[in-house]
């Protein structure tokens, strides 16, 4: 049987690594045998094109090239990492996705909606995310967030108007597919999104016909790390 491919977005600052945690050890918690990975990176090559894409000295990088190197990783990602999980059963839970193409090279960018269609369906053929958590925050506040933590990357370095822009085309992403994307409000304190979190993955499980082991609560409150 197919494993499930759960995925993870948001702008810079919505807290997706610390909540990544809570539901990896909600999953695991079910007895998922699961798999935990990254975009863009998540393989040997495609890791190197992370540094490429996130490196500040290559700010002036064409937009198309940008795009292009996005889906170059991520079809090595796809075989070399997502694909071989699900085809034994695994679970993946990858911190970004497509959507954050979308988001970032579309709605940050302005690229064509379209274009980035036609790369997607060639890229990962009918494969999509079974489940998407979109940690929501006003970009301000995410952004404030992330450049208090580290040195900004290439992408954190841009200006305010990108990331509105971002946010706003994975708001536009949630409304078209509210089956799939479950907004989770990141505003909040790092509990309250967690018993947000469990709730959501919590409910996934049951209708998957899976089950937590924890009698307490949806979900184990533990936290786990790679």
């Amino acid at each position: 049987m197919r494993g499930r491919f759960i995925t993870l977005e948001g702008i810079e600052g919505a807290g997706k690594s610390t909540q990544r945690d809570v539901v990896r050890a909600c999953l695991l918690d079910a007895g998922v045998e699961l798999t935990l990975t990254r975009e863009p990176g998540g393989s040997e090559i495609a890791e190197r094109m992370r540094a490429l894409l996130l490196d500040r000295a290559n700010r002036g990088m064409d937009s198309n090239a940008e795009l292009l190197l996005m889906f170059a990783a991520r079809a090595e990602h796809l075989h070399k990492t997502i694909l071989p999980a699900l085809e034994t059963g695994r679970w993946v839970l990858c911190d970004r996705f497509t959507d954050a193409t979308y988001a970032y090279q579309g709605g940050g960018r302005g690229l064509d909606r379209a274009r980035i269609a036609q790369l997607e369906t060639f890229v990962q053929g009918l494969l999509r995310p079974d489940l998407t958590l979109l940690f929501d925050l006003p970009a301000a506040t995410g952004l404030a967030r992330a450049r208090g933590r580290s040195a900004p990357d290439r992408f954190e370095s841009e200006a305010l108007l990108f990331f509105d822009q971002v946010r706003a085309e994975y708001l536009r992403i949630a409304e078209r597919e509210p089956g799939r994307v479950r907004r989770i409000n990141a505003q909040g304190d790092v509990a309250s999104v967690a018993a947000d979190v469990r709730l959501v993955i919590s409910e996934y499980l049951h209708a998957t016909g899976q089950a937590c082991r924890a009698a307490s609560a949806p979900c184990s409150a533990a936290t786990m790390r790679p």
